[in-house]
């Protein structure tokens, strides 16, 4: 009998437990709105300077500083350059979504297809030129964006290659050839190589297009 609790004993426990786990239920709740409001401003720093200044010169000091917490808060957070970089990658790219390549593959002709889709990518290189301008530069140089760019760009272009080279006379190319043909129209800087030389995205898409059909033996 010792060992138990007394009936009125037990309805006060009872009581003070019931009155006590709403408590801890708004803390935890609050606890967890305010790490996820933190890490949202540290995530959000992160675009802005990568933006700005691009990967290569933004600290972790830069963006504690610029989100309003310390270092540690921001390690604690996101404990390497890497899950930083994915964590300002992902939440970019959510509000600037890529050109859906499923759209380009209801076109039934290769060469209108490739056309149609370099002007959709181009125009949308042109556009964030801002952000892509400073991430491709800074790829070469900073190992933890080429493993994220590894992980989120190298399969989109894949998959961009994948729909844009189907349907292409199998005759007068070989495969290879026409997916290297692709992977340079759809490259960053070929856009940017082409618009550098004056043409305007709609006039660049029409010329890497031309490129890539008349190696194929097709006219556009």
């Amino acid at each position: 009998m010792g060992s138990k609790l007394s009936s009125s004993r037990y309805a006060v426990y009872n009581e003070t437990m019931s009155t006590e786990s709403p408590t801890r239920s708004y803390r935890k709740t609050e606890r967890a709105r305010q790490e996820a409001e933190t890490r949202l401003r540290i995530t959000e720093a992160t675009v802005e300077l990568h933006r700005t200044l691009g990967p290569a010169n933004t600290t972790v000091t830069d963006v504690a500083k610029l989100a309003g917490v310390s270092r540690m808060t921001v390690y604690n957070h996101f404990p390497t350059l890497t899950e930083l970089f994915m964590g300002c990658s992902t939440h970019w790219a959510a509000s600037n979504p890529f050109p859906d390549p499923e759209r380009w593959a209801e076109i039934d002709d290769a060469s209108e297809r490739l056309v149609s889709a370099l002007t959709e990518l181009y125009g949308w290189y042109e556009q964030k030129e801002d952000m892509l301008g400073k991430v491709f530069r800074d790829v070469p140089i900073v190992q933890a964006l080429s493993t994220v760019m590894s992980e989120l760009w190298t399969p989109y272009v894949d998959g961009m290659v994948g729909v844009l080279a189907h349907g292409w006379p199998s005759t007068n190319t070989e495969p290879e050839t026409l997916h290297a043909a692709l992977r340079l129209a759809v490259d960053f800087n070929t856009w940017r190589v082409l618009t550098e030389s004056g043409l305007n995205h709609q006039g660049a898409a029409h010329l890497a297009a031309r490129m890539v059909a008349g190696g194929s033996g097709r006219t556009i």
